[in-house]
């Protein structure tokens, strides 16, 4: 059997690929979200009550004139969330203190002080309003750098400082590589606070039961389901007495859904006060103030250069803002990269400084690509300007610098295990069929026209399945070793032939729209020989009877390499089963049976054959006469977990993910001296991703996060004023690009199949996220002959930029 079910353009044995059988229901409106579940009659509708204040102490809560409006069930304060909670578990060492809804204190603008139970939304809403909370307003502050400094606004007074993490790290010899060195370059940036913004928003219904003190909760919680045991620690129950289901569709996420976990112990207490279920639908306003964001951090990075542009060390200084509340599973998003900060580069020398500080902003979480964004617009910003010191062309400081194919698998200074790839020839895949020439001389002529046109570049490896043991490196080892060991990154696949031969697969994932169900009954029908469309797909992950475990969920890249993967090796198994069972009644061994059309033939003799249905009905009706050692029933479930994801090490190396793709990025832009408009001219995007399992939902995924990076880079930015209120609680504040500003990228793909993965497959859902921005940023930079440039590169920044040469940058905040 092929280590890949089909060709490497994921199209299967008959050469075409399966149309998404998830568009359907989609297109004709039957699909089924939480929203669209039905709800019992006297279920009550939340609303929660949010502090107007970036800063304040909550000197008291008045909600008797709340309470006596009929149809109003009760209201939660945070008086009851300390008397029946406990607060989340810290991913540091720090007295810091997070419930799910404010407890003395708020502190950021829209964090949640209370939740009113009403027969409906709209009552509960005006309800909300008779709500009397008494606030005394603080100081707050919103800058990482000010929060950081001597009588700067303490968010957590415990804690005795508004910086609640640092650790620094050692590989080689930076230090005298940057004193030798024929070169030192620097470059500060700042990578700014962004979102998702997924089409349908934070949803949940939620039941207490009382007759066993436990917790039943649906919702478009993405995972990782590491926080399945926050949530039930914060509620002080088991874990079995808390269940997570998942609806059948859910309407994105990229990252953020995460992030609802607090809210779903809210209205898990809420339910248990009202006596009743409890449903929920968060507003855009709540999703852009109070969700989550992206991480946003300031970087200052150096590089000892050689005499030939050949990059011998890197120090980084991070300093990450994660908002008001270090909230799980932060500090992810400064450590998930931590084996690969050297990116597709090989470097052998590393020094990181990481710093977390809190903010009065709201607490961050995961975000497409998180981690990859901050590192990479560092990084590459910081090769083109090597090259511009050097005085060579950024292509090739970017060239000279890759890790070669002959050293793969590679080893990074920080321990990643860079699995296959042939960087240097995906660069001239990219360059060639995106026509590099073509557009160099494009920008030569506006140039000599005086026109502003300029190119960038962005070269970046792209991790997928995380290691769930990355976020210890932020202990020291011997904090690590009484903690206790954590590596790994676990899936769960079942596969089921029942007794008429149907066929039905279950994983242990939550999609968002990806199209896991079409390329699961690909991989499945491949394995087992029948049509895609006889292989039926469930993916409504249920905590009380499923197989799961903390590292289950869809994020960090790890369907199609890690769930994909643990499925065909269930259906491989399954197959092995139907064959010994189907053996000696064929009369032949089972090495020589066949699967193809829903029939298991003898190779050697086709017209000896039995019906796949058949084989099964065979250990359902009569296990009595099934082969010795054969257990009865056609059902198996597959556990896999990335062999090469292992602790970090006493020298804090560590491998944060089990495969690595490679990102090529090319963009020429020019921009209108007059209105400071940017207009994309050309995009190309080389992507090695391993094996391609579907090479449409693989295009797909790219031009989706090409268009998020694209707000990133050019729209889209969470903003606060200095006093910490926030700014962009709307579209019209904060405008994600809609189809008419997305260009069309051209994508490239060449396939290196990892040696590590059960399909050779890689992540690419999350590549462009982390190399468009700097890759645009670098083009913009190129075009107005600037060192650095801020994102989100708006019209008005540019045209600063273009009246005043030396204008900064742009705002921390």
């Amino acid at each position: 059997m092929s280590p890949c079910p089909g060709p490497s353009d994921g199209s299967g044995e008959h050469g075409r690929l399966p149309e998404r059988l998830e568009d359907a229901a989609l297109l004709t409106g039957a699909a089924r979200f939480v929203g669209d579940l039905p709800r019992g009659p006297a279920d009550a509708c939340a609303h929660f009550v949010r502090c107007p204040y970036p800063h304040a102490r909550i000197a008291g809560i008045e909600t008797t004139s709340a309470l006596a409006m009929e149809g109003v069930y009760a209201v939660l304060t945070g008086e009851d969330v300390r008397q029946g909670s406990s607060p989340f578990i810290v991913g540091v060492r720090a007295p810091m203190e997070h419930w799910c809804l404010a407890v003395d204190r708020a502190r950021y603008c829209g964090e949640p002080v209370a939740v009113v139970l009403a027969r409906d939304r709209y009552l509960a809403e005006d309800a909300a309003e008779r709500i009397e909370v008494e606030y005394e307003p603080l100081p707050a502050v919103v800058d990482p750098l000010e929060a950081l400094s001597s009588g700067a606004p303490l968010l957590h007074e415990a804690v005795g400082g508004n910086g609640v993490h640092e650790r620094e790290f050692r590989y080689g010899e930076p230090e005298r590589m940057l004193v030798e060195a024929a070169h030192r370059v620097e470059v500060k940036v700042v990578y700014p606070r962004n979102s998702g913004t997924p089409l349908e928003g934070f949803v949940a219904t939620v039941e207490y039961s009382p007759e066993n003190d436990a917790y039943d909760v649906l919702s478009n919680f993405q995972g990782p389901f590491s926080l399945h045991p926050v949530m039930a620690r914060a509620l002080g129950v088991p874990g079995p007495r808390l269940r997570l289901r998942s609806p059948p569709c859910s309407g994105g996420s990229f990252g953020v859904k995460q992030a609802i976990f607090p809210y779903l112990v809210a209205l898990a207490l809420a339910s248990r006060k009202a006596g009743r279920a409890v449903h929920w639908t968060e507003d855009r306003l709540e999703h852009l103030s109070a969700a989550t964001s992206a991480t946003n951090r300031v970087t200052s990075l150096q590089a000892a250069v050689d005499r030939n542009g050949v990059v011998l060390a890197l120090d980084y200084d991070q300093v990450d803002d994660c908002g008001a509340y270090l909230r799980a599973p932060e500090p992810a998003t400064l450590y998930r990269m931590h084996g690969n900060m050297t990116g597709a580069y090989a470097i052998r020398h590393l020094r990181i400084r990481n710093r977390v500080v809190l903010t009065n902003k709201t607490p961050s979480g995961l975000n497409r690509g998180f981690g990859g964004p901050q590192v990479y617009f560092a990084l590459e910003t910081l090769m083109r300007r090597v090259a511009e010191t050097l005085g060579l062309e950024p292509l090739e400081v970017i060239r000279r610098n890759l890790v070669p194919p002959s050293a793969m698998p590679y080893r990074t200074a920080a321990g990643a295990e860079l699995d296959s790839g042939d960087y240097a020839r995906v660069l001239c895949d990219t360059c060639e069929e995106g026509e590099l020439e073509v557009l160099r001389a494009r920008r030569e002529a506006a140039r000599s026209a005086g026109r502003l046109y300029g190119i960038g570049y962005a070269a970046i490896v792209e991790p997928s399945v995380s290691n769930m043991g990355y976020i210890t490196t932020l202990l020291t080892a011997p904090e690590r070793a009484r903690a206790g060991p954590k590596n790994g990154g676990i899936s769960y696949a079942t596969v089921t032939v029942d007794p008429s031969g149907g066929i039905s697969v279950s994983a242990a994932s939550t999609p968002q729209g990806q199209g896991h169900r079409t390329v699961l009954a690909q991989v499945v029908a491949e394995v087992l020989g029948v049509a895609v469309d006889e292989v039926s797909v469930n993916l409504e992950l249920d905590t009380a009877k499923d197989a799961w475990t903390i590292s289950s969920g869809n994020y960090s890249s790890r369907f199609a390499a890690a769930v994909a993967g643990t499925a065909y090796r269930a259906a491989l198994a399954l197959r092995a089963k139907l064959a010994a069972i189907a053996a000696p009644v064929l009369n032949c061994r089972a090495e020589r049976l066949g699967f193809a059309n829903g029939w298991i033939r003898d190779r050697e003799n086709p017209d000896n054959a039995l019906s796949l249905g058949r084989a099964a009905g065979l250990a359902h009706w009569s296990p009595g006469d099934l082969p010795p050692n054969i257990p009865p029933g056609v059902r198996e479930t597959a556990v896999w977990t990335p062999p090469s994801l292992a602790a970090p090490g006493p020298d804090d190396r560590v491998n944060s993910s089990a495969a690595y793709g490679f990102v090529f990025d090319v963009c020429a832009v020019e921009i209108d001296r007059g209105t400071g408009r940017l207009r994309i001219d050309r995009y190309v995007t080389g992507h090695d991703a391993g094996r391609l399992l579907h090479r449409e939902l693989a295009d797909g995924q790219i031009r989706g996060g090409f268009a998020q990076a694209l707000g990133a880079a050019l729209f889209e930015e969470l903003r606060y004023d200095r006093e910490g209120n926030f700014l962009t609680g709307s579209f019209a504040d904060y405008p994600p690009p809609t189809v008419m500003e997305v260009p069309e990228p051209l994508i490239v793909h060449r396939e290196s199949p990892s040696p590590v993965t059960p399909l050779g497959a890689k992540g690419l859902g999350e590549g462009n996220s982390m190399s468009t921005p700097v890759c645009i940023a670098n083009a913009v930079a190129d075009a107005l002959g600037r060192e650095t440039v801020t994102l989100p590169l708006t019209p008005s920044r540019i045209c600063a930029y273009l009246n005043d040469p030396l204008e900064p940058s742009g705002s921390i905040r």
